[in-house]
């Protein structure tokens, strides 16, 4: 369970994490050059940083020539740790590459080396640099929330800034686990999930109880106190109290029984049956464990996966798998360190983490988690029984999720090549761009680009673009296609240069060319984007190929269209034409959830948003006067200035709208 944090006259000094992370004056000795004269690197430059070090504590960030963040790193001691970087020799392949790049550098000083540890995870999460290791996937977790401000608490799944009155439990895992949560609540403890102007409207039971999912407060099929008894249930529950709930379940059966209301009783039954099915598909409950986060980690062909399993109030709410971005030189300690120290950075902390591998700072990581939770926590490396167990089972989860990616990798890896060698591309591609169009007799036109690379589909590459142009005719694909293709191709070369002039940028940023563009369509697709490509001087830069339907449109006789070449086909069974499928099949299906996002904005788009100066307040009071946009439409000077908020002058122009500058009279 997540509560608010209670202070502990143990905690260590909470330090200022806003001032430190948001008004940082860094201190910097330039070395930009002047014009003409080549900018310095390497060791020689930061000798000469050290000679104006304190021996403080404090973070460093080291920087190329270009001004891009190589490295952010913390210390006990600023110049101590610096001069061991002014030696040209002695260093790994990774922290003498770093050295050789490092054109300049920034200091600040901290109180404290804790505070410098807060401080650097806090600027590796923000400036992602090269040679730091990376927490890729940083997505918040959802937690449960049983309201606090309706007479009939609801309970509902949240994530995000934890705002809204009521009491939070979690983290969960993924919203999967708290989906599945909250499906047994409901059927255990019969709260409502509805909304609140849902409960206000409602006249009669809904479909929920009749399914007997909610005991219906809205309608007076239970007093709001009984009710109450209820919610009180289901958070002695989700605080670890289970065994008390079905003591006190079987006991009510059992009376019920007796009083030979056998209704009632089957209704305490299912309940309890309800509550024991939840507890034997938790997987491990540990016996002596109440409330910890375990990590574990484990390494193999050049990479790492930190599995997380979160634990509380006894019971397993799920668990995790990271890949974190990190230099094979790395070792497993200095990942698993760095990894904790990103991933705490802004979330709730347990009152155990318990990890697979002793890290080199863990008394310090321990001291900087206790002043973040404003409470005592203990970081620690389990040696025997039940913690030992637990630690085990989540480092196996770690081995079996890493081999399952590797062997994804492997496989996309040879369905990249067999892609090369279908279309005659000089080497496997890292990044296939593939675009389709969506509309509806012309209305509501979209396109879409989804991106895939070597470890398959790339989500947070993918883009949408609203057909904007007036010269279109309506149904015109090609006309969409080239629009789409333009506005693509020309933001990419004012942002990044042509492809023929990029220099190779480091591991984790994905290739921004693609080396391979799909197009789902024939010759006639195909031709016009190889217009858009002569014009923007880019037709020798990306390979084309244009996926036309096969007959029928029929799967597996899809036919292929490369510039200058005659079509051709796949053999039915290939797995690379398979893949091809894949990737075509999830641009049509973004593409068509972008266009149907589109009309739904679209069909309940209101006449009152267009009107300069009506803000989403000043519309809910004219809706909430008038009632709709269309009684509004109707509304005379006098009436409109009735509304709060409404000047005279707003009101004439809401008029004027409606009546194409006509006046009251």
């Amino acid at each position: 369970m997540s509560n608010p944090d209670e202070s502990s006259p143990a905690s260590p000094r909470r330090p200022d994490l806003k001032a430190l992370t948001k008004n940082i004056v860094w201190e910097e000795t330039a070395n930009a050059g002047t014009d003409g004269v080549e900018v310095k690197t390497g060791a020689e430059v930061i000798a000469e940083f050290v000679k104006r070090l304190p021996g403080a504590p404090g973070v460093y960030r080291m920087l190329s020539k270009s001004g891009d963040m190589l490295y952010v790193g913390k210390a006990r001691n600023l110049k101590n740790r610096v001069t061991s970087y002014s030696r040209a020799t002695g260093h790994t392949n990774r922290i003498a590459r770093m050295i050789s790049e490092t054109a300049s550098m920034e200091f600040i000083t901290t109180h404290t080396e804790t505070e410098a540890l807060l401080l650097e995870a806090n600027l590796v999460k923000r400036l992602r640099p090269r040679f730091n290791v990376l927490l890729r996937d940083d997505k918040s977790f959802p937690y449960i929330l049983v309201s606090g401000d309706h007479e009939a608490a609801g309970l509902f799944k949240h994530r995000g800034a934890r705002t809204s009155k009521g009491k939070y439990f979690g983290p969960f895992a993924s919203a999967g686990a708290v989906n599945d949560t909250i499906s047994t609540l409901q059927k255990v403890f019969l709260l409502r999930t509805c909304t609140d102007s849902f409960y206000q409207g409602r006249s009669r039971p809904c479909l929920q109880h009749q399914i007997k999912r909610c005991a219906a407060p809205c309608t007076g099929e239970i007093s709001l106190e009984d009710y109450g008894k209820l919610v009180q249930e289901a958070h002695d529950f989700l605080t670890g109290k289970s065994q008390k709930i079905k003591t006190h379940l079987a006991e009510r059966m059992q009376i019920a029984s007796e009083r030979m209301d056998f209704e009632q009783a089957a209704v305490y039954r299912d309940r309890l049956s309800s509550l024991s099915h939840v507890q034997s598909h938790q997987g491990i409950n540990p016996q002596h464990v109440d409330e910890a986060d375990i990590f574990a980690l484990h390494q193999e062909g050049g990479q790492s996966c930190i599995q997380v399993f979160f634990f509380r109030t006894g019971q397993n709410w799920g668990n995790r798998a990271y890949f974190p971005r990190a230099d094979k030189s790395f070792e497993p300690e200095e990942i698993l360190g760095a990894f904790l120290g990103q991933f705490y950075d802004d979330k709730p902390v347990p009152k155990l983490v318990l990890i697979s591998h002793e890290i080199e700072d863990q008394d310090l990581l321990q001291e900087a988690l206790s002043i973040r939770a404003n409470r005592r926590v203990q970081v620690s490396k389990p040696q025997r029984g039940e913690k030992r167990e637990l630690v085990d089972h989540v480092q196996t989860n770690a081995r079996e999720a890493l081999g399952r990616k590797l062997a994804e990798t492997a496989s996309h890896e040879k369905l990249m090549a067999g892609m090369a060698e279908a279309f005659d591309l000089e080497a496997p591609p890292k990044r296939v761009e593939v675009y389709d169009n969506s509309h509806i007799m012309g209305t509501n036109a979209v396109g879409a680009m989804i991106v895939a690379g070597p470890e398959g589909f790339v989500k947070n590459q993918y883009r949408k673009f609203n057909i904007k142009s007036k010269d279109i005719v309506p149904g015109d694909d090609y006309g969409m296609m080239r629009e789409v293709m333009t506005r693509r191709f020309s933001r990419l070369l004012k942002e990044r240069g042509k492809k023929s002039e990029l220099v190779d940028g480091d591991d984790d940023s994905f290739v921004p060319w693609p080396d391979l563009v799909l197009i789902d369509g024939g010759l006639g697709q195909l031709n016009a984007v190889r217009g858009v490509m002569k014009e923007l001087g880019l037709e020798d830069d990306v390979p084309l190929v244009g996926i036309a339907k096969g007959p029928d449109r029929d799967a597996g006789r899809e036919r292929f269209f490369i510039p200058d070449r005659k079509s051709f086909s796949l053999p039915i069974r290939d797995p690379v034409l398979y893949h091809i499928q894949r990737l075509r099949d999830e641009a049509h299906r973004f593409a068509i959830g972008t266009h149907r996002a589109r009309r739904k904005k679209e069909m309940i788009k209101n006449p009152l948003d267009e009107i300069a100066g009506i803000g989403p307040a000043r519309k809910r009071a004219i809706l909430n006067h008038f009632g709709s946009a269309k009684a509004t439409s109707r509304a005379g000077i006098e009436d409109l200035k009735a509304v709060d908020g409404v000047s005279a002058q707003m009101a004439q122009a809401i008029y004027n709208f409606f009546h194409d500058g006509g006046d009251n009279s």
